[in-house]
């Protein structure tokens, strides 16, 4: 890390720690905004269901349950949605969503969840850029791609493979890549108004072998154009996003 890097590692940091006590002390009297995906309620509960699609063009699906040491440990109002899609020909990709409550701390640092579970990150070859959707309107979403590596093992023997990453968060008319600029636009939004934000983190994660990184990235990407008008909600032209800001050369942190 260079001075400019540890510079701004610092300040993004900072940030986060003075909206993390600001939310703390304004969560007694906030209202819970809306979601940016499609959800339905849950009789007798006060978490929500994720309408993520059972069929994709070209994949069907199956439902995957979250894990329980993960709906163990974040706040019992947060929300939860997973399936993997597969298509005829062996792609797969795995789709996740965690969808906060009025509780802040269901959403924290992706790159925790991928390392938490054996995956090494490649900063080299990770970096914020978007996905073009087309429907029912053009727009840029914003995301960002990890590319990891881990050694499993097929058929006996032990192998490396390498996992596509791509996350990025949404809440009503809102949409970042970085988790900084969430918790930023978080804490601004309810001095402004009074309502926390319902923020979503969603993943698409697929493995492959070495060197079929950006095949894989370019074959998500073509998923993702068709999926995401499925679950998210379509953002207002105005949306507050980054899409604008994106450096293609940016190093995920």
């Amino acid at each position: 890390m260079n001075k400019q890097q540890a510079v701004l590692f610092a300040v993004a940091m900072t940030l986060i720690a003075g909206t993390a006590g600001l939310l703390t002390r304004l969560k007694a009297s906030h209202a819970l905004g809306k979601p940016g995906i499609r959800t339905s309620p849950v009789p007798g509960s006060r978490n929500l269901g994720i309408d993520l699609p059972e069929k994709i063009p070209g994949c069907e699906s199956k439902l995957i349950e979250e894990d329980p040491i993960v709906t163990n440990t974040l706040p019992r109002d947060t929300s939860f949605g997973q399936r993997l899609y597969l298509a005829a020909d062996g792609f797969q990709v795995s789709v996740n969503v965690v969808l906060m409550g009025s509780d802040r701390t269901s959403l924290h640092k992706p790159q925790f969840c991928l390392e938490g579970s054996g995956w090494k990150i490649d900063p080299a070859a990770s970096r914020a850029t978007t996905v073009r959707i087309e429907q029912p309107r053009p727009y840029d979403l914003p995301v960002m791609k990890l590319i990891a590596s881990k050694a499993v093992t097929s058929d006996g023997q032990t192998v490396l493979a390498r996992g596509v990453y791509v996350y990025w968060f949404v809440a009503e008319n809102a949409m970042t890549a970085h988790h900084w600029q969430r918790m930023w636009w978080m804490a601004k939004n309810l001095l402004r108004t009074g309502v926390l934000q319902r923020w979503a983190y969603i993943t698409c994660f697929s493995v492959c072998p070495p060197g079929q990184e950006e095949a894989t990235f370019n074959r998500m990407k073509q998923f993702m154009a068709a999926a995401v008008p499925e679950f998210q909600l379509t953002p207002q032209a105005d949306a507050t996003a980054e899409s604008s800001e994106v450096r293609q050369g940016a190093r995920a942190r």
